[in-house]
């Protein structure tokens, strides 16, 4: 780290409301892959294939393993294309096939089930996650390729998280109720990935648009972002801020996943109404589109580091509420996840916003290279938390079924089902505070930008 490069210093570049809006509607159909298949697929695996929890689990995890190599591998490929053509756009077309392989996701063949069933699954999900990779890393290499400071990324990610976020509800409101509420078939959920695929591909190219309008209306930072090839990734590596804040996020990442994938046994196991998944999402992921700008407010006055160890704060309380379960009552459950959703809103605006300074602090590293290992960060971390949630299934001995056979599950299940929807998302979020508070770039980022 040599210190902030001195284009950080355009504080009075603001960017226009019309291309910000183009850029983030890009986020609403990669809302659909981040949260749909963290919801879902393990709940679909265990309760409507009849795989095995640790076999379901191991399907979600192995995938991920590919994609600590291929998403830096991603981001030296964008920075190269940024150099030779002076854009991303090719890489992001690519990436606009993504809907394809969402959809044959979960139109899993009449006749699999078991171990076949989970193959289908995991060969899916590993063309997802590159075509995902392959939009994903040029799309979040934009703010360090823009000629604004640091504010203003805080305010191109603000308009990004708002967008998300509705990608999120949309998707965490509709799919359950696609797939046929609470009584989902095979079907059903072929009926969701087809649907929801459509809607995403129309919001990609959408984003792929909005980046093109935001690069000429700004301007990009130029040569200084030349890309490196594995020195640039080696740089990266070595970048003591930026492993902090990698650490910190990937905690961030596994526990939010992890929360996701035991909405639905939580709803149905813990408070007895399956039908729950859908407001329990809802109170996870709305808080977002109102207090993002509270987010962005607080970020101004204290700074993103300040604020973001507060969002961590604030979560692990509210899991600790959930560890109790139905003693507690519905409305403070539903509060909990509440203070959850407020958390989360924050915990996707501000590590984001902060990867830019980190890149344009270290000067001459190509910005995909570290985008790259950014997504595989979370990439990784949303492969951990439902195989971290798995393994709790697992260990309390729950039993998996086919879809509409009703099965009763031991105490020792229902036990692991709380406690890992409580207790192990607060103990994660203990972890990611402990490495952000090594993270010490934001004060000289935000004195100069």
């Amino acid at each position: 780290m040599t210190g902030l490069d001195t284009r950080d210093r355009t504080p009075g570049t603001r960017l226009p409301r019309g291309p910000l809006l183009g850029f983030a509607t890009g986020s609403l159909g990669m809302g659909v892959w981040v949260t749909v298949p963290g919801l879902l697929l393990l709940y679909f695996l265990t309760d409507v294939l009849a795989v095995a929890p640790w076999l379901a689990g191991l399907t979600l995890l192995a995938p991920k393993v590919a994609d600590v190599l291929l998403h830096p591998w991603v981001g030296h490929r964008c920075d190269v294309q940024q150099a030779r053509r002076g854009d991303r756009r090719p890489l992001l077309l690519v990436g606009c096939l993504l809907p394809v392989a969402f959809a044959a996701l979960f139109a899993v063949p009449g006749g699999l089930t078991g171990a076949p069933a989970a193959g289908w699954v995991a060969v899916c999900f590993v063309a997802g996650n590159l075509l995902f990779a392959a939009y994903q890393v040029p799309y979040l290499a934009t703010p360090a390729d823009l000629r604004i400071g640091y504010h203003e990324r805080t305010r191109l990610m603000a308009f990004r998280m708002v967008v998300l976020t509705a990608g999120i509800l949309i998707a965490g409101l509709l799919a359950p109720l696609l797939t046929g509420g609470d009584t989902a078939t095979r079907a059903g959920y072929q009926r969701m990935g087809l649907l929801l695929g459509v809607g995403t591909l129309a919001a990609m190219l959408v984003g792929v648009a909005g980046i093109g309008r935001l690069r000429r209306a700004a301007g990009t930072a130029g040569d200084g972002h030349a890309p490196g090839g594995w020195r640039a990734l080696v740089a990266a590596l070595r970048d003591g801020q930026f492993r902090w804040l990698v650490a910190a996020y990937l905690a961030m990442s596994t526990t939010t996943h992890l929360v996701l994938a035991g909405v639905p046994y939580y709803a149905e196991y813990e408070l007895g109404r399956p039908a729950l998944t859908t407001v329990l999402v809802a109170a996870f992921v709305a808080p977002a589109l109102l207090v993002t700008p509270g987010w962005l407010a607080v970020a101004r006055r204290v700074g993103k580091q300040r604020a973001l160890l507060a969002a961590q704060g604030a979560f692990a309380a509210g899991s600790l509420v959930l560890a109790v379960g139905r003693p507690a009552g519905l409305p403070a459950l539903v509060a909990a996840v509440a203070v959850l959703g407020v958390s989360f809103a924050g915990m996707q605006l501000l590590p984001f916003a902060m990867v830019p300074d980190v890149i344009r602090a270290a000067g001459a590293t190509g910005a995909g290279t570290y985008t790259g290992v950014w997504t595989a960060t979370e990439a990784t971390g949303a492969a951990l938390g439902p195989y971290a949630y798995a393994l709790c299934l697992a260990a309390g001995g729950f039993v998996a079924s086919a879809g509409g056979e009703p099965v009763a599950q031991p105490g020792a299940a229902l036990t692991a089902i709380r406690y890992g929807f409580g207790l192990l998302p607060a103990a994660l979020m203990l972890a990611a505070v402990l490495a952000q508070r090594r993270y010490t770039l934001d004060r000289a980022a935000r004195a100069a930008g």
